[in-house]
């Protein structure tokens, strides 16, 4: 068997420790669900008819709001998952598995892409919760089935970016708790972009920062691709940020990783 056969066999083995792991200790991976559906339906029932009407071209009621709305929330469930990505990652860095690892003959590169994959897998399966109770309480989306596979491309590619750069604040959290911590900036970003309402909408400053920050770009492709409005070249700069963080990450975590593990 060559050497990356054995790598992908070991990081085969890494994936399915963690994926038992999740059915085992189901909790961290509803957190990632409960969230965006809470504020899915918090801003579609409590705040929608509100905030439908102030939305140019959406007439006033939550059944118009949703469609503009549930792109934004989707993505936020695609973010939510860094959380439980930093928070395994640091939980085996501190209980002293992963020098356990290394005493014996597996692939260096197992651990973190066992961790990274069964992240991304999850969190798609949150993805698909969110997107089912959207569809039960009216997101009525009309994209057809190559936007879907680009819309759910598109939320791969942000997912894994974020995975990669989630495992890297677990690498260097050192404990647990700090490294739920670390992620929820990504979390609430979007809120502070177009998931809630246009950016056209906000203060100066604050319009500024929205059109410039990553997730604005991803949730207008997003929302374009399944609701069909006018994309623009937000496509071209959602691909390139997405890139930009996995490259990010996953350099930064490769690097966390070399260093000797926390007991």
């Amino acid at each position: 068997m060559s050497t990356l056969a054995y790598a992908v066999s070991d990081s085969m083995t890494m994936l399915r420790r963690n994926l038992k792991h999740a059915l085992r200790y189901p909790t961290m991976t509803l957190s990632v669900v409960i969230m965006p559906v809470m504020m899915l339906l918090l801003f579609n029932y409590a705040f929608g008819g509100a905030l439908g009407a102030g939305i140019s071209g959406a007439p006033t009621g939550g059944g118009a709001y949703i469609d503009y709305v549930a792109p934004g929330i989707i993505l936020m469930a695609a973010t939510a998952g860094a959380v439980m990505t930093a928070v395994g990652v640091c939980v085996d860095m501190t209980e002293g598995i992963v020098n356990r690892f290394r005493t014996m003959s597996i692939s260096r590169a197992a651990f973190l892409t066992g961790h990274v994959v069964g992240s991304v897998i999850q969190t798609l399966i949150a993805v698909a919760l969110v997107i089912g109770v959207a569809l039960a309480i009216g997101f009525r989306p009309d994209a057809s089935p190559v936007e879907w596979l680009a819309a759910i491309g598109l939320l791969t590619l942000l997912i894994l970016a974020l995975t990669w750069l989630s495992a890297g604040m677990g690498l260097v959290a050192k404990t647990p708790e700090s490294a739920s911590n670390a992620p929820l900036p990504l979390t609430f970003l979007p809120f502070l972009g177009s998931a809630i309402v246009p950016t056209d909408s906000m203060p100066t400053g604050l319009r500024w920062f929205a059109e410039y920050q990553p997730f604005t770009p991803v949730i207008e492709t997003l929302r374009g691709l399944l609701m069909g409005t006018a994309i623009g070249t937000s496509g071209y700069v959602a691909l390139a940020w997405c890139a930009g963080l996995a490259l990010v990450g996953y350099l930064w975590a490769r690097s966390a990783f070399t260093r000797p593990a926390r007991r």
